[in-house]
């Protein structure tokens, strides 16, 4: 990546943020930036793998001994010992720092509230104040697009066109600007699991409950609509019985969500079914026994995780820490007292797969003796991610939605991702490109920190926790299943909305 580029982004970053703007605070995030990989996959490899962002440009060292032996630090990028600075910090969660308008300092947390934090903090979060979710305007007309290549040459088309609509009212290098399925194959994709609820409603409790489907994190709330607008179309005596709850986290969000309902007059004909719930689902403390459809679309890769690493003679874990020193830098420690959730997690995980899981260190001897005759290698394995945050929404779906049936879809694999096993793309987005860095210790609310799910061992942990059983597809067999295909095929027999997204799943319980 242009190192010109680089400091051009940091600088407009960090431009209101005077304790940002020292030179070795911009050298550590410099560093980070300038060993990532260009931009432009996003663009060259649609139809294998997806990720949210788009451009739309126009044409370690040996851990210390005596008592810090606890504490593995480790400093890619400054080589400074922040022990006795880490011991004196006060340790913080995400909800402690819930309130607070400015980004904290001198603390300690783990990074799962690290990332919760970064993301998710309503004064400057990622979700909370920087992102814009990309429409197409009208809905493509894929039968009249001669290939795929037409489709994509169309997208980037309207995609500059939209960008350039908003730069006209409010310019800006460091727009956040993703998409997603839903908006991308509107209304075929939403159709699609409206066609999936009316079916699965009709053959378990109509007509007995209603049909009451809980959508978290619904973005513009283009699917909302689209589900809404097929049920009353197609099957009025269902739509009569439908309700439908968004919870949302986001304050701007669940703004957007409203005034796409009042935008036009179908959507207006729904606001008596529809109830937007501007809060975490992790603060969800009423119980709700009726049945119920749960959808999470694109939002499990949004779910904070905790990193572990493991000492390579021993394979006892480690939890990350991470230290936000006076002067706003990071610094990442790894400590062998695990905390309770990171705990319950590896015992879960350990009972729900008898065992069977990746980790991210050899476990055979000849694997272990050539790891260990490497020449400069560490004591400690790479990080493994592992989904905490997730094992707490199965938490709450089996304690306050006993009778839920999940409907999920996420990516299974993403490109870029940082070192480590199960590990995040964690990007952000300059003058219309994407830029991604190495590592998730990044100035918070300005990064999008995205991980992979692991549907071989989430599916089995949610088996475990709600005791339900579930099947995982792959998303273009569920769209096989679902779709009207003739939809979305282009003239060439091209289908995008099969052929996109190959790197995404769907778990649903059955």
């Amino acid at each position: 990546m242009d190192s010109q580029l680089v400091n051009q982004l940091f600088k407009q970053l960090f431009r209101h943020h005077p304790a940002c703007q020292s030179q070795k605070h911009l050298r550590q995030l410099t560093t980070a930036t300038a060993t990532a990989h260009k931009g432009h996959r996003v663009q060259q490899h649609h139809s294998r793998q997806q990720r949210r962002p788009y451009s739309s440009r126009r044409p370690g060292a040996k851990p210390p001994v005596g008592d810090e032996t606890r504490w593995q630090q480790r400093a890619k990028l400054l080589n400074q010992d922040m022990t006795e600075e880490y011991k004196r910090a006060p340790m913080v969660t995400a909800a402690d720092l819930w309130g607070r308008k400015e980004r904290p300092r001198r603390v300690k947390m783990l990074l799962r509230d690290f990332i919760e934090d970064s993301l998710y903090n309503p004064n400057y979060g990622y979700f909370s104040k920087n992102v814009t979710i990309f429409t197409p305007g009208e809905p493509f007309d894929f039968p009249a697009l001669r290939d795929e290549t037409e489709f994509q040459n169309v997208l980037s088309q309207r995609y500059v066109e939209f960008e350039d609509k908003l730069d006209e009212v409010t310019p800006s290098d460091t727009r956040q600007l993703w998409y997603t399925p839903t908006e991308l194959f509107r209304p075929y994709y939403g159709e699609a699991i409206a066609r999936y609820l009316v079916a699965n409603y009709k053959l378990t409790t109509y007509p007995y409950h209603d049909l009451i489907i809980y959508e978290m994190g619904a973005g513009r709330g283009t699917l909302m609509l689209n589900i809404l607008d097929y049920i009353r179309d197609m099957d009025p005596d269902v739509y009569a019985r439908t309700q439908y709850k968004v919870i949302e986290i986001s304050d701007s969000l669940a703004k957007v969500q409203a005034s796409t309902l009042l935008r036009s007059a179908a959507g207006r004909g729904h606001v008596k079914k529809v109830e937007i719930i501007n809060k975490s689902i992790f603060e969800w403390s009423q119980p709700v026994p009726s049945p119920c459809f749960f959808l999470a679309f694109e939002v499990f890769d949004n779910f904070a995780h905790d990193a572990i690493r493991y000492d390579l003679a021993t394979e006892q874990p480690m939890q990350a820490v991470v230290l936000i020193s006076e002067s706003n830098d990071f610094f990442e420690f790894y400590t062998p007292t695990l905390d309770p959730v990171a705990e319950r997690y590896f015992r879960v995980r350990d009972v729900a797969t008898c065992g069977r899981y990746k980790v991210p260190y050899p476990t055979t001897k000849l694997g272990k003796w050539v790891s260990s005759i490497k020449p400069f290698s560490s004591t400690m394995s790479e990080p493994e991610y592992i989904p905490t945050r997730l094992m707490q929404f199965y938490d709450v779906l089996s304690k306050y939605f006993p009778a839920h049936r999940l409907l999920t879809s996420d990516f299974h694999s993403l490109p870029d991702a940082v070192p480590g096993l199960n590990a995040p793309i964690v990007q952000t987005r300059y003058q219309r490109r994407p830029v991604p860095v190495t590592t998730p210790l990044v100035h918070q609310g300005y990064f999008d920190i995205m991980f992979p799910t692991d549907f071989r061992v989430s599916e089995l942990v949610y088996q475990a926790i709600t005791g339900k059983l579930s099947r995982v597809m792959s998303h273009e067999e569920f769209m096989r299943s679902w779709a009207y295909l003739e939809e979305t095929e282009t003239q060439s027999g091209e289908n995008p909305l099969l052929k996109w997204y190959k790197n995404a799943s769907v778990m649903y319980t059955v």
